[in-house]
């Protein structure tokens, strides 16, 4: 599947859901139109730098690019059949043809007014025919052996929005936005019918003829179509009658009548059908994907394709197999994470702010600034319902947190500054088990309980169920007992708003994070605090202990997560990976993933890869332990060949020295290395040379270096050494020092030739004295 994001397109599996790679403009300008070949081999994308890039899309590889040759960016563009001409409409009202294969531009078709957003070639490429529609809401048809305007189809009062042609090649269907969609004959180029929508219309997709749509009510033969549009729901109409055969049931909560008038965020914008996967596809105005089956409309699969601000995210279900996002709307959002397969949930009419998840991971509730609390449930095939709703807040509800031991209460936190503890009766509990909830329950406050003189920002229940935190943006955390809900003590240190409390899960300590860029955490005996982490420069929003108790996750307002280990009260790692704050920060049961969520639209997840890269490190040492073992062996047997090869291997340049050095010192060294070296691969030679330039500036190591420099100038031809990789650099690194080591070699010889000249004089000046002695 491709999607354009801004500068980017990005292909994705739908299997999985994963991002396959992305396809990235150089220019950095946002991509306006895009189009695969029906072969699926050639992509092409237009950027607002009126420009086309030609795509080899599997490799990720723009093949070439080439001048729009249109004054304003391209709206749309299409292949023909055959995948060799491409068709462009610009919004500069001309229409430019391209042949891709031979690389140049056939046609240039001006005529229409205003942006050209549709265009389309009949399937019959015999008839050479370009179908075409602009602002004038007119389908233009134009004759490429003339290269002119050869029919007008006018009936449409507002832009038309798709074209699909009929088997017979002689029947076209057009939708607009002015509610129709209209029966073309293409050969008399008459309105057969004009079908009313009642709808605006984004696109029509024709039902293949030898598919079986009985359970959408096609009972006869004939030609039927599919509309998308404003309502966001799927209809079927029968051509011949103008009749609508079926209507997809509501997918999603029916807004009022005026919002549906406007367009609301669930109508559709896009709509395609997926032969290879008897699937039909549709985009909402949400970026919302959706994949129903052709031949019923059932939802097999729903993407969503943007979270806007991410207030809050949790781990969901007995595995943690799904997560639950609240992003900045009234509906939840609940990712299976293999697939990706989300669901969206109605129920919460203004922005969700908080979630929390009950042990099992089956239940879990939701607050919103609908001053309503709601309590949802998931099946053993993964569908979420709400089950329970509690309403009783007089402003919008902040912070939830849920029971620990068991699915009995829930406890809430609201800008009016209290508290509430919610039941949930066993009773219903057990309800709820069974599937037997038809409509939500309604819940009622146990406790309310005024908490703070501000808003309270974070609710905490402990592992116990006996004691619940609270902090807010009056820089102080309060400890309450539960379920009565009266006030054990304050803690009072921070020096601006908390924004997050939470129980370690090992230690009767509880860690507060605020707005002051600290976390501190207080012992719950004496109210005292017992340390305090420095290191964010930002607020600090969320916490949760991680490691078993050991460790602490914090994020901060400034995208970054710092970890730390409570003992030594040190920061261990820092991870950048978003750009906004971080809302959202949950830990899985297993302890070893954690979920983040933020205001740049994006959740992370994280693994914890400690042990991981634990046993890589000893893997490591214990490879490189046998590894010096096989080096020591082939040197004591006089193996030098496979000594150097494997030193050279290891890429260790100290080692390949030892060798050299151990060789050079047999009898007959030299001639030992010339054969040695000789024996190696052309790779390994270019390794060796890599390290005698290094060798070769130290004097100590320089006539091991120069040894293995001479052989390789006696034995190798120019032409060869020319094609060694880095024989350049080689050189040029070589020549200074070289010359350096032969001004000292010469200084050294004239030393020692001085040495000797005084040696002999000495020689003889004593012989003379002792033949003057004798003759006396």
């Amino acid at each position: 599947m491709f999607c354009p994001c801004g500068t980017k397109l990005n292909i994705m599996d739908i299997a999985t859901g994963a991002l396959v790679h992305s396809i990235e403009q150089d220019d950095q300008e946002d991509i306006t139109s895009f189009v695969l070949s029906p072969d699926d081999e050639i992509l092409v994308t237009g950027s607002r730098a009126l420009l086309l890039k030609q795509w080899e899309w599997r490799e990720n590889k723009c093949r070439r690019t080439w001048k729009a040759m249109h004054t304003a960016p391209v709206a749309t563009m299409v292949f023909d059949p055959t995948s060799t001409l491409l068709a462009t409409g610009g919004c500069d009202s001309t229409i430019k043809i391209w042949d891709v294969i031979k690389q140049y531009c056939t046609h240039n078709l001006k005529g229409s007014s205003g942006v050209v957003h549709i265009v389309e070639f009949h399937p019959d490429i015999s008839r050479l025919q370009l179908f075409s529609s602009s602002m004038d809401y007119k389908i233009q048809i134009w004759d490429l052996k003339s290269s002119k305007c050869i029919a007008s189809l006018d009936g449409h009062y507002s832009a038309v929005t798709s074209l699909a042609f009929a088997a017979d090649r002689d029947t076209l269907i057009s939708s607009g936005r002015d509610k129709i969609c209209m029966v073309w004959d293409l050969k008399t180029r008459e309105a057969k019918r004009t079908v009313p929508i009642f709808e605006s219309v984004e696109a029509a997709v024709l039902l293949p003829e030898d598919g079986n749509f009985s359970h959408l009510g096609v009972k006869k033969r004939g030609l039927h179509f599919l509309t998308a549009g404003s309502k966001g729901i799927l209809h079927i109409w029968e051509a011949a009658t103008a009749a609508c055969v079926y209507t997809q049931p509501v997918p999603y909560q029916r807004v009022d009548a005026k919002e549906e008038a406007e367009g609301s965020a669930h109508s559709l914008t896009h709509c395609m059908l997926v032969p290879g996967k008897n699937e039909i596809a549709t985009v909402t105005a949400e970026h919302n994907i959706l994949f129903y089956d052709a031949q019923t409309l059932q939802l097999r699969k729903q993407f969503a394709g943007y979270n806007e601000e991410v207030l809050d995210v949790r781990f969901l279900g007995p595995a943690d197999s799904h997560i639950v996002v609240a992003t900045n709307s009234p509906q939840l959002k609940v990712f299976e994470l293999a697939t990706s397969h989300c669901q969206i949930l109605y129920g919460h009419t203004e922005t969700v702010l908080a979630l929390d998840v009950f042990r099992k991971g089956v239940m879990f509730s939701s607050c919103a600034k609908d001053r309503s609390l709601r309590v949802w449930r998931m099946d053993k095939a993964g569908e979420v319902v709400c089950v329970a709703e509690g309403l009783g807040h007089a402003h919008g509800v902040g912070a939830l947190s849920c029971s620990r031991m068991k699915e009995s209460f829930v406890v809430t936190a609201s800008q009016d500054c209290t508290i509430k503890v919610w039941n949930l009766p066993e009773s219903f509990t057990a309800k709820a088990k069974a599937g037997l909830v038809s409509s939500p329950e309604m819940l009622h406050a146990h406790v309310t309980e005024r908490g703070h003189d501000k808003d309270i920002n974070s609710v905490a229940i402990s592992p116990n169920d006996k004691l619940i935190a609270t902090g807010s943006q009056d820089r102080t955390a309060k400890l309450w007992s539960c379920p009565d809900c009266s006030l054990m003590g304050i803690f009072s240190g921070h020096t601006r708003g908390i924004w997050c409390v939470q129980f370690s899960p090992v230690d009767q300590v509880l860690a507060t994070s605020s707005a002051d860029g600290t976390v501190k955490l207080w012992g719950l005996h004496d109210f005292s605090c017992l340390k305090t982490f420095e290191g964010h420069d930002a607020s600090v929003l969320k916490i949760v202990f991680v490691s078993r108790g050991t460790q602490l996750l914090s994020s901060g307002s400034d995208g970054l997560l710092k970890l730390w280990t409570i003992k030594t009260n040190e920061c261990v790692k820092t991870l950048d990976g978003h750009e906004d704050k971080v809302w959202g920060l949950h830990c899985n049961k297993q302890d070893d993933l954690v979920v983040t969520a933020s205001s740049d639209s994006c959740v992370i997840l994280w693994k914890d890869v400690t042990e991981i890269e634990l046993k890589e490190e000893q893997a490591k040492q214990e490879e490189q332990i046998m590894k010096d073992q096989e080096l020591s062996n082939l040197l004591h047997e006089r193996k030098y060949l496979k000594a150097l090869g494997l030193a050279i291997s290891l890429d260790r340049p100290h080692t390949v020295l030892t060798v050299i050095k151990v060789i050079l010192k047999e009898t007959n060294g030299k001639e030992n290395l010339e054969k040695n070296i000789l024996r190696l691969r052309k790779d390994q030679k270019e390794s060796v040379l890599k390290f005698l330039v290094t060798w070769n500036t130290n004097s100590r190591n320089c006539h091991e270096a120069q040894a293995v420099l001479e052989t390789l100038l006696k034995h190798e031809a120019p032409e060869s050494l020319l094609q060694y990789e880095g024989i350049k650099a080689a050189v040029e690194s070589l020549l200074p020092y070289t010359e350096r080591h032969f001004q000292r070699l010469g200084r050294l010889l004239q030393a020692s030739m001085f040495i000797d000249f005084m040696w002999q004089n000495m020689r003889l000046a004593d012989v003379s004295k002792r033949e003057e002695d004798e003759s006396l």
